[in-house]
C-alpha cells in the first residue's frame, strides 16, 4: 500500500494501480475516451489528464501509476481547460449528425461535450466523405465518426487475436481499417462484435434490425410474431435501465416483448436443452461407436466463422448440432401445427447478446423445409433502444412468464450463458447416458470460471473423460495450434469466442465496470441453482418434444431439423474458387 493525496484528501491504495485505477474506487471522476477496463493502456485520446505535483506537464491518468508520497489534483481548472479543449479538437473532427447515429444517447463522446459544455471551434471546417461498411450482416462501419481511440484495434488483435484492423494514415485522417481496405466482410473477420462493443461513439455498430422490426410490429399484416430469449439476455437488459449489473430479469424481459406486440414469447433455454440432448448424445456416439475427436461445441457462430476461415482442417471436430438460438428456431414447424397456423406465416425473432447471430441466421445451411429458420436477430442493446422509444418503462413491468410449450427450461439451459456452461450441462447429460446412472453432484466447479483456457478430467466410471474449456478466440487459437502440435489432448471442447462467453458477447450493454462480467456470471448461476429442473434430459417438454415430433436424439428426423454442416471458407479455398470461375469464363 502506498499514501497518496487527491484534491487535498489523504488516501491510502494498492502500489501499482493507476491514478485513473484508484481514482474510480474511491469516487472521483476523471472523464475517458481511448481507455477501457479490459484494454492495455494507451493515453491517446488525452481526455483523462490530471495535475501530479513535481510534474510540469499534465499527466494520462489512464497510463500513469500512483506512488508513494504522490499528490493528484483532478478538478484544477487548468487540467478542465486541457480536457475541453481535447474535446474540441475531437469534435471539430467529427461529423454533427446526434440525431441520425445509432450510438445517440449511449455515446461516450456525446455524454463529455454536454458535461464540459463544449461549442464548436469556429475557423475550423472539415470535409466528412461518406465511409460506411455494410457488408456484414452483423456490424456496420462508419469512420466518419472515428475518433482514433484504437479500441476496436486493440481488442481485435490484444484479446481476439483476430487482427482485422490496423491504424492508417496520419493526422486527423487516422482510421482503423482492414487489409488493402477490403469491405469487413471480405476479411477473416468472424462478427463477434467486440469492436463494436468497445467503440465510444457510433463509428463500429451493430447492424441495425430494431426500426424495421418494430413497423413490422405495427402492422403485423396476418403474420404470428415469436420472440425467443437468450439466456444472458435477462441478467443484461436492466443495465440499460439503471438497474444494477447482475439483476435477474426474466419476467420483465418477457412482459416487454409483450408489451412491443409479440404474440409468443418463448425461452432460447429451452433450445439450449434440446441442444444438450443432441450435442451430448452426438458425443457419447463418437466415443463409444468412434468418430472424430476432441468434439467442439458448435453453439458460438463467431467460433463457428473462424474455424471455417482460419482452421478449416478442424471442420470434422465440430459438433453438427445447431447452436440454441437455431434448434428454437427449428421447432417452429412443430408450434405451428398446434396454433394451426402455416410455418410460414410465423416470424421468428431472436433477441441475443451477439453479433454474430445476425450472420448466422444467414447461412444457407439453416433453411429447413424451404424455409430461413430465424427471421431476425436484434441484440441486447437493440431490443432496449425498442423498449425506450416506445416509452415501455421496464424497471416496472410486472413479472410475466415464458409462453407454453417450448417454454420450459432446465437449470443446465440457463448456464448456456457464461462460459464452461455449455460444458458443464453437457457432462450432466452424457454422464447419466453413458453410465446409466444417477450424477452424484450437479455442479462441476473444475469447468467454472472466466480464465482463458481451462482443463479438467471427468470420471465417467469406465472411462476418464478430458475436457477443455475456452473463451475468447485469441485463447481458443492458442489451444488449436497446441492440439495441431500434440501438446494437448482432449474428448471434448467448448469454445466461445467472446470473453466470459455470451455474457460478454458484442451485442450486450456497454459497460466501463471492470467487474460486468463477473456479476452478470453471478446471475446466470443464480438462475441454475433457483431451477427446480437442472438437467436437460429431464425437462417435460423436452421429453414431449422427442416423443411427438423428433423421435430420437441424434436419430433421422433430428438430424433433418437440428443439425447442420461446415464449409471450408478460408482465404486459401476462396483464391482456388475465384481461379476456377476465371478459368471457367476463359474457357469460354
Amino acid at each position: 500500500m502506498v499514501t497518496i493525496y487527491i484534491n487535498g484528501n489523504k488516501h491510502e491504495v494498492e502500489e501499482g494501480k493507476t491514478i485513473l485505477e484508484v481514482a474510480s474506487q474511491l469516487g472521483y471522476h476523471i472523464p475517458t475516451l481511448c481507455h477501457h477496463p479490459e484494454l492495455q493502456p494507451i493515453g491517446a485520446c488525452r481526455i483523462c489528464v490530471v495535475e501530479v505535483e513535481g510534474f510540469k506537464t499534465l499527466q494520462p491518468a489512464c497510463a500513469t501509476k500512483v506512488a508513494d508520497g504522490m499528490v493528484i489534483r483532478t478538478n484544477t481548472e487548468r487540467v478542465e481547460n486541457a480536457v475541453k479543449l481535447n474535446l474540441e479538437l475531437v469534435m471539430a473532427n467529427h461529423p454533427h449528425e446526434c440525431m441520425y447515429c445509432e450510438a445517440d444517447g449511449r455515446c461516450e463522446l456525446q455524454k463529455l461535450v454536454h458535461m464540459y459544455d463544449v461549442q464548436p471551434i469556429f475557423g475550423i471546417s472539415v470535409s466528412f466523405p461518406k465511409y460506411i461498411d455494410t457488408s456484414s450482416p452483423s456490424i456496420h462501419r462508419d469512420l466518419t465518426k472515428c475518433i482514433k481511440c484504437q479500441r476496436c484495434v486493440r481488442v481485435c488483435s490484444e484479446i481476439q487475436g483476430m487482427n482485422i484492423y490496423s491504424m492508417i494514415e496520419r493526422g486527423y485522417e487516422t482510421v482503423p481499417e482492414t487489409e488493402f481496405g477490403l469491405p469487413v466482410y471480405e476479411t477473416n473477420c468472424i462478427s463477434c462484435g467486440q469492436c463494436a462493443y468497445l467503440c465510444p461513439v457510433g463509428a463500429i455498430y451493430e447492424a441495425p434490425t430494431w426500426k424495421k422490426l418494430l413497423h413490422m410490429l405495427e402492422n403485423k399484416n396476418g403474420k404470428v410474431f415469436i420472440a425467443q430469449t437468450a439466456p444472458s439476455v435477462r441478467v443484461a437488459i436492466g443495465e440499460e435501465f439503471g438497474m444494477e449489473p447482475g439483476t435477474v430479469s426474466t419476467g420483465k424481459m418477457v412482459a416487454a416483448l409483450r408489451r412491443l406486440g409479440f404474440d409468443y414469447v418463448f425461452d432460447t433455454n429451452f433450445g439450449a436443452d434440446l441442444t444438450i440432448m443432441e450435442e451430448a448424445h452426438e458425443l457419447l456416439h463418437r466415443l463409444t461407436k468412434g468418430g472424430v475427436l476432441p468434439m467442439f461445441t458448435s453453439c458460438c457462430p463467431g467460433w463457428v466463422n473462424m474455424v471455417e476461415k482460419e482452421f478449416p482442417e478442424f471442420i470434422p471436430n465440430l459438433s453438427t448440432t445447431k447452436s440454441p438460438m437455431q434448434i428454437m428456431s427449428s421447432t417452429r414447424e412443430y408450434f405451428a401445427k398446434k396454433l394451426g397456423v402455416a410455418p410460414e406465416n410465423i416470424v421468428m425473432v431472436a433477441v441475443m447478446p451477439c453479433t454474430a447471430k445476425k450472420d448466422e441466421i444467414e447461412r444457407s445451411q439453416h433453411v429447413v423445409n424451404g424455409i430461413k429458420v430465424t427471421d431476425y436477430v436484434i441484440t441486447t442493446r437493440e431490443f432496449a433502444k425498442m423498449l425506450k422509444l416506445k416509452g415501455i418503462s421496464f424497471v416496472n413491468l410486472p413479472e410475466e412468464k415464458h409462453d407454453s410449450p417450448l417454454g420450459a427450461s432446465s437449470g443446465a439451459g440457463a448456464i448456456f450463458g457464461v462460459t464452461g456452461g455449455v460444458m458443464e450441462a453437457a457432462l450432466r447429460t452424457a454422464y447419466e447416458k453413458f453410465t446409466g446412472e444417477k450424477l452424484p453432484r450437479l455442479v462441476f466447479s473444475e469447468v467454472r470460471g472466466l480464465d482463458g483456457i481451462r482443463e479438467a478430467e471427468v470420471d465417467f466410471k469406465t472411462r476418464k473423460l478430458k475436457v477443455a474449456i475456452v473463451n475468447g478466440t485469441g485463447n481458443a487459437k492458442k489451444l488449436l495450434k497446441e492440439i495441431k502440435e500434440g501438446k494437448r489432448n482432449y474428448d471434448f471442447v467448448e469454445v466461445m469466442a467472446c470473453m466470459g462467453g455470451c455474457i460478454g458477447g458484442g451485442g450486450q450493454p456497454k459497460s466501463l465496470d471492470p467487474d460486468i462480467i463477473k456479476k452478470r456470471a453471478r446471475a446466470i448461476y443464480s438462475i441454475d441453482e433457483m431451477s427446480v429442473i437442472r438437467r436437460s434430459h429431464e425437462n417435460p417438454e423436452i421429453i414431449q418434444l422427442y416423443e411427438e415430433f423428433i423421435g430420437e436424439p441424434n436419430g433421422h428426423i433430428a438430424h433433418h431439423y437440428l443439425h447442420t454442416y461446415y464449409t471450408d471458407r478460408s482465404k486459401a479455398k476462396r483464391r482456388q474458387e475465384k481461379s476456377s470461375v476465371e478459368k471457367s469464363a476463359g474457357g469460354k
